[in-house]
């Protein structure tokens, strides 16, 4: 039987976040956010992509690109490639690639007419070129971008988990056999994106991912790992409180 002290012990431990080695990057396109979120300490990378940069209203590419990698050259920057023709979007990767030896170059398992963009990953990696193999959802595709990875040169691949999950299809059993796939690739980290919620980082970890991407207001949540539930229930009542007398409410 366990005694009260042992009983304490267990309820710390289970309140106390571990996520195992995963490492945490930041997702977006604010150098704002992602200089705050390097000072603070808490990442230790950083992904962006075409559709966060369009809504960030950014309309110079590579100047967001460069000042980012001024700003943070000591982290891993994921930048990604937006051409739908493959000669193009190689001379972009190559031209991203050179901006730093921090850049990952993001490339889509396909192009928007769903050919495969993998002859071309791998003439890259072959090259030497970081990449971050992104837009995957089925472990067949997995399969299919760990075959074209070098040994010797460092990527990521990207699956989807948040999006597995927005079809009703439960992503861990997905994510885990990604991780058991790359470890043949001494060099390839699998990375859990789209995440929607902090339980997706306690997910990611316990699948052995190596790395989850997630926003800033995301990540601002992990503050709340390990709060008491009951704790957090009184907190709740006390903003609907001062949320209805701020907003003067009578009956």
């Amino acid at each position: 039987m366990l005694t009260q002290v042992d009983q304490s012990a267990l309820a710390k431990a289970a309140r106390t976040p571990s996520f195992d080695g995963l490492k945490l990057f930041g997702d977006g396109a604010s150098l704002a956010d992602f200089s705050r979120l390097y000072d603070q300490g808490h990442v230790t990378g950083f992904t962006t992509n075409p559709t966060l940069m369009f809504k960030a209203g950014i309309t110079d590419y590579a100047d967001f690109a460069r000042q980012l990698i001024t700003l943070i050259p000591d982290m891993p920057l994921s930048f990604e490639v937006f051409s739908d023709d493959f000669a193009e979007m190689e001379r972009q990767a190559r031209l991203i690639a050179s901006w730093g030896d921090n850049v990952y170059v993001k490339i889509p398992i396909t192009n928007t007419k769903g050919q495969s963009s993998l002859p071309m990953a791998k003439a890259l990696a072959a090259d030497g070129v970081k990449l971050n193999i992104t837009a995957m959802l089925t472990l067949e595709q997995v399969a299919e971008a760990i075959e074209v990875l070098a040994d010797d040169t460092p990527a990521i691949l990207s699956v989807f988990a948040g999006r597995i999950a927005d079809t009703g299809v439960d992503p861990v059993p997905v994510m885990r056999a990604a991780v058991a796939m790359a470890a043949r690739k001494p060099l390839a980290e699998v990375l859990w994106a789209s995440t929607r919620e902090v339980l997706n980082v306690f997910q990611a970890a316990e699948c052995g991912c190596h790395i989850i991407t997630a926003t800033p207001d995301i990540l601002k949540k992990l503050d709340m790992a390990g709060k008491d539930l009951a704790d957090l229930s009184l907190d709740t009542v006390a903003m609907f409180r001062a949320d209805a007398v701020a907003a003067g409410f009578s009956l």
